[in-house]
């Protein structure tokens, strides 16, 4: 450890949750330098949604460099993205009746977050931005300027522009569909909302808490950008590649996005990999108008063709994660029913799980419990109260049981030796009572 210690920097997060070294890993299973073995509930931050080293793409990759097949290729055409661009298209587009042409950008989700932007504000004509509370799209500077979060933003060293932010679903309470009020404020030439280029959401917010958007607020939100002239960007980079159930976590809202980003997950084997998906008809790019070094990883193409070959060539796949999330869903409940006194939640979709301990300092004494029993798993939200289930969508249903039964028995043992368990207020029954 003492390397880490003496040559990475203080900005190194996931190390100082799981102080080990880390040297093998296979399908949901990791293991340290002293041989013992953990089960990923992290995932990658949902980079792994089908688990380490999975051996048939890793065969296809072998043989691909064995063959001295391309590593490195700009834009230029190679084999590898030809054949990718073909079972992306045909297994994937065609099937579910969307018409995209696909972008490569540099290898990160914020990349294509970045080009997503600076598309729709091309195309439009318009700069602003609509983005949500709680929204997560990257820590580059336009992405970041897009995303919520406090302790990210504060990172900037300088001033944050160009988006206009809108309550999430929920963030009013159950009973407001904030795409009214995004409506009212984009037909008011007084709201102080600039007409904007695009509104950019998650269904599922990852980063942000786990909070996920009604079927019908995000078809409403559709309307409402069509009513306007907006284009509507889907941020699906961990929401994505299956993690809710479908390839696309939008597809079962009947809605379809003008823009899609996607990375992560992409790639398969864990590889840089990203990508925009648009409307033919705002390609409005000129030739390297945008670009990247590394928008031409083929090593990626390989495995993410691979991935969606085995995996999306018909819709079993996709059954399975929708059985494997109502289990995850099933003993979520069950654990918040016996433990925290009422007080904890659940909330996700598919296999994008978690359950809100309300509190951070809880939720990290439960995951470090989790660590020390043999599993990996990460939290998230404002005040990273929400413990985030994003195991591998392979995982065997017993390593999915034994993975939960630890999180179970972690809360068990750390809720016992609380004096009293923390109680989520409500914001508007609070200011009423204040009165």
């Amino acid at each position: 450890m003492k390397i880490f210690e003496e040559i990475e920097s203080e900005v190194q997060s996931y190390a100082r949750s799981f102080p080990r070294v880390f040297n093998r890993a296979k399908g949901e299973f990791l293991y340290d330098d002293d041989g013992n073995e953990y089960l990923d509930f992290l995932a990658g931050a949902g980079t792994l949604n089908y688990g380490h080293n999975h051996p048939v793409f890793k065969t296809l990759l072998q043989e691909y460099i064995e063959n001295d097949g391309i590593t490195h290729g700009l834009d230029m055409h190679t084999k590898a993205k030809g054949e990718f661009l073909e079972a992306f298209n045909e297994k994937i587009l065609k099937p579910r009746d969307l018409d995209y042409v696909m972008q490569f950008t540099g290898p990160t989700g914020t990349n294509a977050v970045e080009a997503a932007l600076k598309l729709a504000r091309n195309v439009t004509g318009r700069e602003n931005i609509i983005t949500f509370t709680n929204g997560f799209h990257g820590v580059s500077l336009g992405a970041l300027a897009a995303t919520g979060n406090s302790h990210h933003r504060g990172a900037a060293g300088t001033s944050l522009h160009g988006t206009s932010r809108l309550p999430f679903d929920g963030y009013l309470g159950d009973d407001i569909d904030t795409t009214f009020y995004l409506d009212k404020v984009l037909s008011d030439s007084s709201s102080g909302i600039d007409k904007p280029a695009a509104v950019i959401v998650e269904t599922v917010q990852g980063e942000g808490g786990i909070n996920v958007a009604s079927f019908e607020w995000l078809r409403n939100l559709d309307s409402v950008c069509k009513k306007h002239g907006v284009l509507l960007i889907v941020d699906d980079i961990q929401a994505g590649c299956g993690r809710t159930g479908t390839y696309f976590s939008f597809e079962e809202a009947g809605i379809k996005p003008d823009i899609v980003t996607l990375s992560k997950s992409l790639g398969g084997y864990g590889l840089p990999f990203a990508v925009v998906l648009f409307r033919p008809e705002i390609d409005q790019w000129k030739p390297g108008e945008h670009n990247g070094t590394f928008r031409g990883n083929n090593f990626a193409f390989v495995t993410a063709k691979a991935a969606i070959d085995h995996f999306w060539a018909d819709d079993s796949f996709s059954k399975e994660i929708k059985r494997k999330g109502d289990y995850v869903e099933q003993r979520l409940d069950a654990i918040v029913d016996q433990y925290g006194e009422g007080n904890f939640t659940t909330r996700g979709r598919g296999m994008f799980r978690g359950i809100n301990c309300i509190d951070g300092e809880l939720a990290a004494k439960i995951t470090r419990k989790c660590f020390q029993n043999g599993l990996i798993i990460e939290t998230s939200g404002a005040d990273d109260q929400v413990i985030k289930f994003l195991c591998p969508l392979i995982i065997s249903d017993e390593n999915l049981k034994k993975g939960i039964d630890i999180v179970e028995m972690a809360i068990r043992e750390v809720c016992a030796k609380e004096d009293s368990m923390p109680e989520e207020s409500d914001y508007f029954d609070d200011v009423r009572l204040a009165q």
